[in-house]
């Protein structure tokens, strides 16, 4: 061990910076947020938190607007992850294509992704007004609609509004994976398969959708983790509005610690909210676990 230790030692001393950083830019935070979530503690009265236990778990959990901040992150989170992965995967097949101009449209198809978030929040939010946005501009010129909508004002309208926003800006993530490994199968396999009579559904199911199988549980599992915890582009299109139609657990913790500066509160809603993920994680888990014994038999 002592051997070892020597052997690494500048390893080590070069990786000490970065594990300090990560210490005081997560750790402490975290650690923090689970202390405060026990204390009732406002940030306007700095010094004055009292021990409160479980008491801001019950008041959060006895709150109607929190199971509905809840229905609302999960439509969400599964809303955006379930657009993500079939665009994703759509475009990533169109783009393997052999089509002319294929190379234009693998630049172009980026662009979403790359996009400043605060450029392409405020970018939709002028597209779907309703006196004088694009998007309602284009849908009567060619007939879908009679009148123009409030996408971001009406609560029918607002949550799926935000959803599909929210794939337009990260459905290219699932394309870059997805086309890197359709880049890597074997085109003899398809061939094969194709001369014993298999239409394109069948080549797609049985040899290509496999092979995807490693990469979709990878980006399937950081995008529920990171749209989960989304708060930027919800804020910048709705606020949460109209009437908390939007409003996700993430919001609601924004609210609590910086506009009624109740951080004991909002301590305790994010600390729910690690609660709930890490139960959405184990449960994608377990399925994935089941289907893949069920697949073995």
């Amino acid at each position: 061990m002592i051997s070892f230790l020597k052997k690494h030692t500048i390893a080590y001393v070069f990786m000490l910076p970065a594990v300090v950083f990560l210490i005081l830019l997560l750790l402490v935070p975290i650690i923090n947020v689970f202390i405060k979530s026990f204390y009732e503690s406002n940030l306007l009265i700095v010094g004055d938190d009292l021990f409160i236990g479980l008491q801001n778990f019950i008041n959060v959990m006895q709150d109607p607007l929190f199971w509905t901040n809840v229905k609302n992150s999960i439509v969400y989170t599964f809303g955006s992850v379930g657009g993500e992965y079939v665009v994703g995967l759509g475009t990533a097949i169109l783009l393997n294509q052999n089509i002319k101009g294929r190379a234009f449209f693998r630049g172009a198809m980026i662009i979403p992704w790359v996009v400043p978030i605060v450029v392409a929040g405020m970018t939709w939010r002028w597209m779907l007004n309703p006196d004088y946005g694009i998007i309602n501009v284009l849908l009567m010129n060619i007939g879908i609609l009679d009148q123009s909508i409030n996408w971001l004002g009406s609560e029918t309208t607002a949550m799926f509004s935000v959803i599909w926003v929210n794939v337009w800006r990260s459905f290219p993530f699932y394309t870059i994976s997805f086309l890197a490994v359709l880049q890597t199968i074997n085109k003899n396999e398809l061939e094969a398969a194709e001369i014993d009579g298999a239409n394109m559904f069948q080549k797609f199911w049985n040899i290509t959708f496999p092979k995807l199988k490693g990469i979709s549980i990878i980006l399937i599992v950081l995008h529920l983790i990171w749209t989960f915890n989304n708060f930027d582009f919800i804020w910048i299109l709705t606020e949460g509005g109209p009437l908390n139609a939007t409003e996700t657990l993430a919001i609601a913790t924004y609210k609590e610690a910086f506009m009624k500066y109740h951080y004991g509160t909002a301590s305790a809603i994010s600390v729910l909210m690690v609660v709930i993920l890490i139960g959405m994680m184990a449960l994608y888990f377990w399925l994935q676990n089941k289907q893949e014994a069920k697949g073995d038999n």
